[in-house]
């Protein structure tokens, strides 16, 4: 399959975002998402642009030290991008309130991104949760 040169750039700019959440590289990040970037739903507190990623990566640093993301599909409509992927790693530290365990995880995540020209200006994201707490074997302390 042939790539036009727009497809191309949204490709580069989704693989690079992806990249920056398994390194945890907020500096990589800023490059591809707009400074009023909006994380949905967001993290409390949080106002748009990157810098909103800061204490997650700083917790994700801690609680999946070796994270890898791996992309499964990319679908690209317009300024739309649909990303169906594997999170996995290793719970070397808190993670939701669950204490580390040593245990390693894999978990999916769905993700839509609206594209304003090759960055990415809105992601709507959901994870797998409940997979997570079953290959843990525990409820977070505030959900049980």
């Amino acid at each position: 399959m042939t790539l036009s040169p727009s497809e191309q750039a949204v490709h580069a700019a989704i693989e690079a975002f992806y990249q920056a959440l398994e390194q945890k590289n907020i500096a990589l990040l800023r490059t591809v998402v707009t400074p009023d970037w909006e994380y949905l739903p967001e993290p409390s507190g949080a106002a748009p642009g990157p810098d909103q990623m800061i204490p997650i990566f700083k917790n994700l640093t801690t609680a999946l030290p070796d994270m890898q993301i791996a992309i499964l599909d990319t679908l690209i409509h317009g300024d739309r991008v649909g990303i169906r992927a594997e999170v996995s790693g290793t719970q070397s530290g808190e993670l939701l309130g669950i204490a580390a365990s040593s245990k390693h995880i894999k978990f999916a995540i769905h993700s839509f991104h609206q594209m304003r020209g090759n960055l990415i200006a809105k992601t709507w994201h959901l994870e797998d949760w409940l997979s997570v707490f079953r290959q843990l074997g525990e409820l977070p302390r505030n959900l049980a």
